[in-house]
């Protein structure tokens, strides 16, 4: 299993213009505000500083490229769905992502972040489709899994299948607190990133 030796961030972007043209293989993060992106990375890379984590949602407006034992990227996007933004700045974001998602050749794969106590929302429905829509590779990540009752937890998969009408998903149950699913992601992003 692969292990992650050095993660250093390498650049943060504002604008499309600024994404880095490297030869580097990449695998993004994405889901709503406070879904526990930041806290995952950090889990993933064992430092609990590396990604700034947020009690407050809608921190992460850059997409922030982490540059993993000098091979490849595990890239950071800006959260959606947040209303406290304004919508100019809620735009700004969209156009962000999804010119990184369309115009990205070297991205192999997409973790789309689900909060396992919510099952998916409308905002993550659409971002699913829209990786459906351009052929991109993802698997799901159902975060905050320590948090769940046991009767919960034998419906999560059901739960989320059905919150995205799909039964054919790759769905890993994470929690940052047991470091669960932590494993299995390193595994996904070896496979997402050999394919």
């Amino acid at each position: 299993m692969m292990k992650l030796k050095k993660v250093e961030l390498y650049k943060t972007v504002y604008v499309p213009e600024d994404l880095p043209q490297t030869p580097y293989r990449e695998v993004a993060f994405v889901g709503r505000s406070n879904v526990g992106k930041s806290s995952l990375l950090n889990t993933l890379a064992n430092n609990f500083k590396l990604a700034k984590v947020s009690s407050e949602p809608g921190k992460t407006r850059s997409i922030n490229f982490y540059l993993v034992n000098n091979k490849f990227f595990m890239v950071d996007l800006p959260g959606y769905g947040f209303a406290k933004v304004s919508f100019k700045e809620q735009k700004r974001w969209r156009e962000l992502i999804e010119n990184y998602l369309k115009e990205r050749d070297t991205l192999k794969g997409v973790f789309l972040l689900v909060d396992s106590r919510v099952g998916p929302t409308e905002k993550d429905r659409q971002m699913k489709d829209w990786l459906d829509f351009f052929g991109i590779p993802y698997v799901i990540v159902a975060t905050k899994v320590d948090k769940l009752k046991s009767s919960e937890r034998q419906k999560l998969k059901k739960k989320i299948e059905e919150g995205f009408g799909d039964k054919d998903l790759r769905i890993i149950p994470f929690s940052s607190k047991t470091r669960e699913g932590r494993v299995e992601v390193l595994k996904e992003i070896e496979r997402l990133l050999e394919s």
